[in-house]
């Protein structure tokens, strides 16, 4: 962090003299302390987000790739007078240990068109659908299965 602090600090500046240089080091160790001190900063969580970048950018193509499988099922619904919808709430169970991975999953069901998280409590959600077949396989989506192997790899 400390050396991505000094490259922000050189990039803004434009120019490289040894004052910006000196003054850079100054200031970028400066925020640095700043941050091991009061934000609890350690190495070991930015290591972390290291070893769990590969897995999180599959994890935004698969969330991409639902939102328009949920796209191209909501047009029909929408658009056809033919289509009854018969919209559900749906509460499923899942075995997620981290309070984050459980945000990322509610915040995903949310993003996909039909689907709202009305709830989390613990490890229970409140799911609504606004048709029954997109309730179907909730608990053991996609989402849910790589947000179990990211947790392995974070150790939780």
């Amino acid at each position: 962090m400390l050396l991505l602090l000094f490259a922000l600090w050189l990039v803004f500046n434009g120019k490289v003299t040894p004052e910006i240089v000196l003054f850079g080091i100054g200031l970028s160790s400066a925020v640095y302390l700043f941050c091991w001190k009061f934000l609890k900063y350690r190495p070991k969580q930015e290591l972390l987000a290291l070893r769990l970048l590969p897995q999180g950018i599959g994890y935004f193509f698969v969330l991409v790739k639902e939102i328009v499988k949920a796209n191209c099922v909501m047009i029909p619904l929408i658009v056809s007078p033919k289509y009854e919808v018969e919209p559900v709430l749906v509460t499923f169970r899942t075995d997620l240990k981290s309070n984050l991975a459980k945000t990322v999953l509610a915040n995903s069901i949310t993003m996909t068109p039909g689907t709202i998280t009305v709830e989390l409590t613990e490890d229970e959600f409140k799911v609504h659908c606004l048709d029954k077949e997109m309730a179907e396989g909730l608990a053991d989506s996609d989402f849910v299965r790589l947000l179990r192997r990211m947790e392995k790899t974070a150790g939780r």
